[in-house]
């Protein structure tokens, strides 16, 4: 018989055909949270408590039996994180043999439960659920469940919402999918939840002003030519004093003062054109672009910020690629000196991602204001330089003629010898006296420019900082996402008509979405901006199945496919890429449906330099839900209905026993 699933279904009672599947691949939890060798009992013991509060439970699960093992002393508070951390996200159906002889020892030794302190009613409480089947267990259950100090019921209702039988498991239920729904967005998730996708942002830099690059020749220029020209000026003030040509002598010095006001103003000249030129270029786009960024690098990374950011921060009115072409130019300049600021420091361009944002966002002010060119102002050569360079003309020419004169009615020879001595070293060195002066003068110029703007980025830094200064905790965000667990596992249960009790177990299995952001904390698993999440509900006649994507900063979510399908109808069930530490999920109906997914454990670098990636990956694949979906997938895919009942059956015989062995404690 052909398999038939059913896409996008409004009712809950189309199955697939049944035919017999076998599993390949198959997937056990290999995943052991490595121990600090430096670590106490009692910190392995908090660092499991710690991984329960974020949801991380096989990893909490490892390190709180692990301190116990290691001589955590058995408390009431350490049995009741120790059921807590047993049960939670489970059903007792889904529960192996070693978990349930776990659970029958914490029971076989069990503290005074006649003490009033909250870890003893909050066991009392646990107790009281598990044994909440028989016909008076609900009520006096919920009463003590409702009596329980906030953080003992926020435990139970947080993780043993799924883990009871009977009655009491739909009370139980609508108490935690309402506590979800009010949490859902508490502690200002909508404005706060995006703040954890952005990297610790680098410190504003600028980049270092080029020092001065004054060329050889010129130096040579002015060292040599200035003796001479003193030497010069001496030899004709003597030969003209010795031959009585006083006007001579003062039309040298009229000349030399008016090349030196030439020479003072021409500079000042010299230099404000240059120097806009200079900034003019950093506006023009490149003839020759730069070919040295890759893809993957930093530079290419950097590259690609610009461009989105750029495109995002536009004037009112601009299409994006006029914009972009429109600032081509000082675009590449900006991004030339981000790159050249910072990578050397090896640092993530994420990190710089708020200074790109910045720029982009400043360019687009002075653009509005019209100020992105009022530097042309600032360097227009002002009416005295003009005025100052007309009369030191004018002062050289007539001096330069009046000596000319006296040296030929006085002493031809030498005097023509030294005039023509001066003339030619004068205009050598003035030039090159220009291109000094300009050089130290642009170094001054960029040291104040970028002083000031190394100002504007510190503070553009400083309110980024305190923007993000609120910055949810992974504990916060993996409390959130459990709350859109439940949320989304009410509406399913909805959606197909099934009470709570009805479900036999359930698995949630986790994957980045395309367009995803994703971020982790020191200590944490991959956490996503979006997300893939498959639902997978099984009851007695068989799988209900929700394929759904999760915008997490908006606490949204959509569907996107529905399926209904009886046991046999599972073909196989595989996950691959483990050794590449890149975790695939494959699901194969009868009907030659297939479904693949990557699961959140996909990534393979590392933090931080010379750090192994495996247990960033082991905790990642632990917050998906991996290990629980296959689980339970694998057990149906081979065994089909008789593995419910027998699970049913197992846990039934098994809650009874648990019943008889603790039948005194709650007298």
């Amino acid at each position: 018989m052909t398999a038939q699933s059913t896409r996008n279904v409004a009712q809950g009672n189309a199955y697939v055909g049944v035919q017999v599947g076998s599993v390949s691949g198959g997937f056990h939890s290999h995943h052991h949270a490595p121990p600090d060798p430096h670590s106490t009992p009692e910190g392995e013991f908090e660092a499991g408590v710690r991984y329960l509060d974020r949801f991380l439970l096989d990893t909490a699960r490892q390190h709180i039996e692990r301190a116990v093992t290691r001589g955590y002393p058995i408390t009431p508070r350490a049995q009741f994180y120790r059921l807590v951390a047993l049960l939670s996200g489970r059903t007792p159906r889904q529960l192996e043999d070693e978990e349930w002889k776990r659970l029958l020892a914490i029971w076989s030794d069990p503290p005074d439960l006649d003490e009033s302190d909250e870890w003893t009613l909050g066991l009392r409480a646990i107790l009281r659920l598990l044994n909440s089947t028989d016909a008076a267990g609900p009520e006096t259950a919920a009463k003590e469940l409702e009596s329980l100090p906030p953080r003992q019921k926020h435990y139970i209702f947080g993780h043993l919402d799924i883990a009871l039988e009977g009655a009491l498991r739909d009370r139980v239920w609508q108490k935690s999918v309402a506590h979800a729904r009010e949490n859902r967005t508490a502690g200002d998730r909508l404005g706060r939840a995006w703040k954890f996708f952005h990297p610790t942002p680098a410190p504003a830099r600028t980049r270092p002003v080029t020092p001065a690059a004054i060329a050889m020749s010129d130096r040579v220029k002015v060292g040599v030519g200035g003796p001479l020209l003193l030497l010069a000026t001496s030899k004709l003030t003597t030969l003209l004093t010795a031959n009585g040509e006083f006007g001579g002598l003062i039309g040298l010095y009229s000349a030399v003062a008016g090349l030196a006001i030439f020479g003072i103003a021409g500079a000042d000249r010299y230099f404000r054109h240059r120097y806009r030129q200079a900034k003019d270029s950093e506006l023009r786009p490149s003839r020759r672009q730069r070919t040295d960024a890759r893809p993957g690098g930093f530079a290419g990374r950097i590259d690609r910020l610009f461009t989105h950011y750029f495109a995002q921060y536009r004037p009112d009115g601009m299409a994006s690629a006029e914009w972009l072409d429109e600032t081509a130019g000082i675009r590449r300049h900006l991004r030339n000196e981000v790159v050249d600021a910072y990578r050397e420091e090896r640092i993530n361009a994420d990190r710089v991602a708020w200074l790109v944002r910045y720029l982009a966002s400043d360019v687009r002010t002075r653009w509005n204001q019209g100020t992105l060119t009022a530097y042309r102002q600032e360097l227009r050569v002002s009416l005295r330089t003009w005025l100052l360079q007309v009369v030191g003309v004018i002062a050289l020419i007539a001096g330069f003629v009046s000596v000319t004169a006296a040296v030929f009615s006085a002493a031809v020879l030498p005097g023509s010898l030294w005039l023509a001595l001066t003339v030619p070293t004068a205009v050598v060195t003035t030039r090159a006296a220009f291109r000094i002066v300009a050089e130290r003068r642009r170094v001054a110029a960029d040291s104040v420019h970028r002083s000031a703007e190394q100002d504007r980025r510190t503070e553009a830094y400083d309110r980024w900082v305190a923007k993000l200064a609120d910055r949810p905790t992974d504990t916060e965000m993996a409390t959130w996402l459990e709350c859109d667990r439940k949320v989304i596992t009410d509406q399913a249960l909805q959606q197909f008509r099934l009470q709570p009790g009805q479900v036999v177990a359930h698995a949630f299995l986790e994957a980045p979405a395309k367009s995803a952001r994703k971020r982790r904390a020191e200590d944490g698993p991959w956490r996503y901006s979006h997300y893939r999440l498959l639902l997978f509900l099984l009851t007695e006649d068989g799988v209900r199945q929700i394929d759904l994507e999760l915008d997490f900063r908006r606490a949204d979510h959509r569907d996107t496919q529905r399926l209904n399908y009886r046991f046999h109808a599972i073909s196989a069930v595989r996950i691959d890429g483990l050794a590449l530490r890149k975790p695939t999920f494959h699901l194969t109906l009868n009907s030659g449906e297939k479904m693949t997914v990557q699961v959140t454990g996909t990534d393979t670098k590392a933090a931080e330099p010379n750090q192994d990636p495996s247990p960033i990956t082991e905790l990642t694949v632990d917050a998906s839900g991996l290990h629980q979906t296959l689980h339970v997938l694998e057990g149906v895919a081979a065994e089909g209905k008789d593995w419910v009942r027998f699970r049913r059956e197992q846990a039934d015989n098994r809650l009874a026993e648990l019943s008889r062995r603790t039948s005194g404690l709650l007298d």
